[in-house]
């Protein structure tokens, strides 16, 4: 039932933002391997995740993809990647200016996956003006952008 609620949240979010302007899906990597060095992949409960993220996201039009240099990003959008038929583009983690740029200039519905320090500089850039931050330990939020003017922000939380 959450998983209806959360869906349908996205589907009405989408259907009156989109004829203004495009919907950015932002989401911190799914959960990574524990013994992973600097460049981890995901854990099981990790590829999970991005398994919900890709049915949540299914009807959102995504047009776009964009993931850091670093395995666990490109892991979690895979599978939304690989439905929407959608080659990931990827930005340095810490070119935040650079991946703002990309996507304010994508036309369409995009989906950003980044890590818990990027995101809320990134949303900064986008012109949200609400202080973000994300817990160490979680992983669980999707931040939707709309990128009217001024931009507006709608904040879940995906369960697998």
């Amino acid at each position: 039932m959450k998983h209806l609620a959360l869906t349908l949240s996205i589907a009405f979010f989408v259907a009156t933002a989109t004829e203004a302007a495009p919907v950015i899906f932002l989401v911190r990597h799914a959960e990574k391997a524990t013994p992973g060095g600097n460049d981890p992949d995901l854990s099981v409960a990790g590829q999970k995740r991005a398994e919900a993220l890709a049915r949540i996201l299914k009807d959102s039009q995504i047009t776009a993809v964009f993931v850091t240099e670093f395995k666990r990003t490109q892991e979690t959008a895979a599978p939304t990647a690989k439905a929407t038929h959608v080659n990931p583009t990827v930005v340095p983690a810490n070119d935040v200016a650079g991946l703002a740029a990309k996507v304010r200039a994508s036309n369409g519905n995009a989906l950003v996956v980044g890590h818990g320090y990027t995101i809320p500089a990134l949303m900064k850039a986008l012109g949200i003006t609400t202080p973000i931050t994300i817990p160490e330990d979680d992983y669980s939020e999707i931040f939707v952008v709309s990128l009217h003017d001024p931009p507006q922000l709608l904040r879940l939380h995906y369960p697998f």
